[in-house]
């Protein structure tokens, strides 16, 4: 197969239809709604806001590629019958982080799902990222520098448009392709109960920080505590300042200068200046609040360390090993990734819970009834070696 360049593929797409008013988003219902199949993506500003939003909802039908701009405050409401519809396919790429965010921007609910990041995982494709599937698949190049474009920015150049609405251009074709072989593989109704789980993911929660949130930060444990007292507040220092910006908090400063700061205590702009990692423009914007965040800090009293995380049983550990080695025979005969078996959070559970019949493999979260009946008579056989 021949493949295209990026600009060779753009040069062939028509341009997207921008939906920005109440007319346009009726029209694209009214299209979608006369469809079994939609594809869907969307776009957030992860790296450029303090709390990301979804910043463009892309949905193609055969013969036309839209783009739902959420910023222009155009009310999007209907757009949640359409997703919430079990007579309309949503075909998503990798669609849990999508739905998640959709949730928690607009609190739509989803029905009648097709993943196919996960039909390819299933059907056992050694890549299955986006941009991999349609260079093997259709023989499409994507640009890569638009992972990290800024789609929080208004107006969007028209290259980015295009790319968005590649997005989505050809996951209807990959869709029909995959479904195809999942149902000639005896697949499909793996693939269903992971769809159905996908469409009921928990939205993705907001950004809310706490304080002694600072212990996450690589090394905040090794410091002395007089150290770690100072680290948490610039910790909330930094978080106050990117909310205010509204940039992520790694744009303040990142984690290894907060530590490099903590251990330096630095208190005047010439001790300040030459904190590794600590640049002229860091010292200018924010050296004030800087000085004053490690100056509380080494008035406050050392924070208490969380507890360790509970440890897992030898025995609970004993089954949890013997379940993954079983999947890794499993995978290995099937020829996909050991996660489309079972996930490490449920080989977890297990061990943990240590089931001994079918029916109380029912209690085991994520364990949906494909795998129940697939699995479940192996999983009770590899516990009870255990015992």
């Amino acid at each position: 197969m021949s493949h295209r360049s990026f600009s060779e593929e753009m040069s062939k797409l028509s341009p997207p239809t921008i939906v920005t008013s109440t007319a346009q988003l009726k029209e694209l219902l009214e299209s979608c709604a006369a469809q079994p199949t939609v594809a869907v993506d969307t776009e957030s500003n992860s790296l450029y806001a303090y709390q990301e939003r979804v910043c463009l909802i892309q949905f193609s039908i055969p013969g036309v590629d839209y783009l739902v701009d959420p910023l222009t405050g155009l009310k999007l409401a209907p757009l949640g019958d359409l997703f919430a519809n079990p007579e309309v396919q949503k075909v998503f790429h990798a669609a849990e982080y999508d739905v998640m965010c959709l949730k928690r921007d607009f609190g739509f609910q989803f029905t009648n799902l097709f993943d196919t990041m996960w039909a390819a995982r299933i059907l056992g494709w050694p890549r299955v990222g986006l941009g991999n599937v349609l260079q093997e698949v259709f023989g499409v190049r994507t640009q890569k520098r638009y992972q990290r474009y800024n789609w929080g920015k208004r107006p969007l150049d028209a290259e980015a448009r295009l790319y968005a609405s590649l997005d989505t251009h050809y996951l209807l074709p990959l869709r029909d392709l995959q479904a195809d072989a999942l149902t000639q593989k005896g697949r499909w109704e793996e693939a269903r109960e992971v769809f159905d789980q996908i469409a009921a993911s928990d939205p993705m929660p907001p950004t809310t920080p706490d304080a002694d949130d600072f212990w996450r930060i690589q090394g905040a444990h090794d410091l002395p505590p007089h150290q770690q007292a100072i680290l948490r507040e610039l910790y909330v220092w930094r978080e106050r300042e990117a909310r205010r910006l509204d940039r992520p908090p790694f744009k303040v400063l990142d984690k290894h200068t907060l530590v490099a700061l903590a251990q330096a205590r630095p208190r005047t702009a010439e001790e300040l200046a030459s904190v590794d990692g600590l640049k002229p423009y860091h010292v200018h914007r924010y050296g004030k609040g800087i000085l004053r965040a490690v100056g509380r800090g080494m008035q406050a009293r050392p924070p208490q360390p969380p507890p360790p995380p509970p440890r897992h049983s030898d025995a609970e550990t004993a089954r949890f090993q013997a379940l993954r080695a079983w999947r890794k025979q499993v995978a290995t005969k099937r020829g996909v990734g050991v996660g489309v078996i079972l996930s490490n959070a449920i080989l977890w559970t297990l061990a943990k819970q240590n089931p001994r019949t079918l029916d109380a493999l029912d209690d085991v979260e994520g364990l949906g009834p494909w795998k129940r009946e697939t699995y479940g008579k192996a999983i009770l056989k590899v516990l009870e070696s255990t015992c």
